[in-house]
């Protein structure tokens, strides 16, 4: 069954063309990459079919319904979306900032329902976070932040859950407990699309990777190749092994030299 649908997308800013007459379907239970070089589009992508971004042509639609149509709280109670770079000013607990998550889903009035407290404590453990529940979500170092903000994201078992960079600033192990992650939670039914830039990564994890290049996807592919990271990156790889061993080594940056 189709979820979400991109038609003839393209989004101007500034008189520059960000993403160019994009189309694109995705469907329940796939882990979706998107890939390309700093200023590809990926984040303006994410934020359009996240509905945060509207196109300046096209439609994204979800279901049968336009984005356009849905109101802010309909939108967040199927949709969960984690932006690049995510900032947090107030010291609340880590539990408190997971709970967020479920905001679209809260009473209007009075304090956390119980009944909420397992989706909490799932996501909490999922992110390995147990040990910093009560702790200031403002003290978190970095990686921990990050997982904090992966564990809101997916506390509300969304649909359909975009996350862009979720394993920037995270150290190997929990990138890939991360990517392992995501690729569980959408096998288990969630459309599940991430921006990425670990070549590796997206190599091992994702069931489909879209490539864009100025705008415009050079690749719709259930696995990485090394003509299509040589294409869109200018970089030369091997790649060896399958599913979660594969991996990709760099060997120049242009044809003409190797290591």
């Amino acid at each position: 069954m189709t979820l979400l649908a991109a038609e003839n997308v393209t989004v101007m800013r500034g008189g520059k063309i960000i993403l160019r007459n994009l189309s694109l379907q995705a469907h329940a239970g796939e882990f979706v990459a998107v890939l390309g070089p700093n200023g590809a589009g990926k984040s303006t992508l994410l934020k359009v079919l996240a509905g945060l971004m509207k196109p300046s042509q096209g439609q994204v639609m979800l279901g049968a319904k336009s984005l356009s149509a849905f109101s802010k709280r309909q939108l967040a109670a199927q949709r969960a979306y984690l932006p690049q770079n995510p900032h947090l000013e107030w010291p609340i607990s880590v539990e408190r900032l997971v709970a967020l998550g479920l905001t679209p889903r809260l009473p209007a009035t009075g304090g956390l329902p119980e009944s909420f407290a397992p989706a909490i404590t799932r996501a909490i453990h999922q992110c390995d976070l147990a040990d910093k529940r009560d702790q200031p979500a403002t003290t978190l170092s970095g990686g921990e932040f990050a997982r904090a903000m992966l564990a809101r994201a997916i506390v509300g078992e969304p649909a359909l859950l975009i996350v862009d960079e979720p394993i920037t600033g995270l150290d190997p192990k929990h990138a890939i407990q991360s990517m392992q992650l995501l690729s569980d939670i959408a096998r288990n039914g969630t459309l599940v699309i991430a921006s990425l830039h670990d070549l590796n990564l997206a190599a091992r994890y994702p069931s489909r990777v879209i490539i864009l290049v100025d705008g415009t996807p050079i690749g719709d592919v259930q696995s990485l190749t090394e003509d299509l990271v040589h294409r869109a990156f200018g970089v030369k790889v091997v790649a060896t092994g399958q599913g979660d061993s594969r991996a990709l080594t760099i060997l120049s940056t242009s044809e003409k030299s190797a290591l």
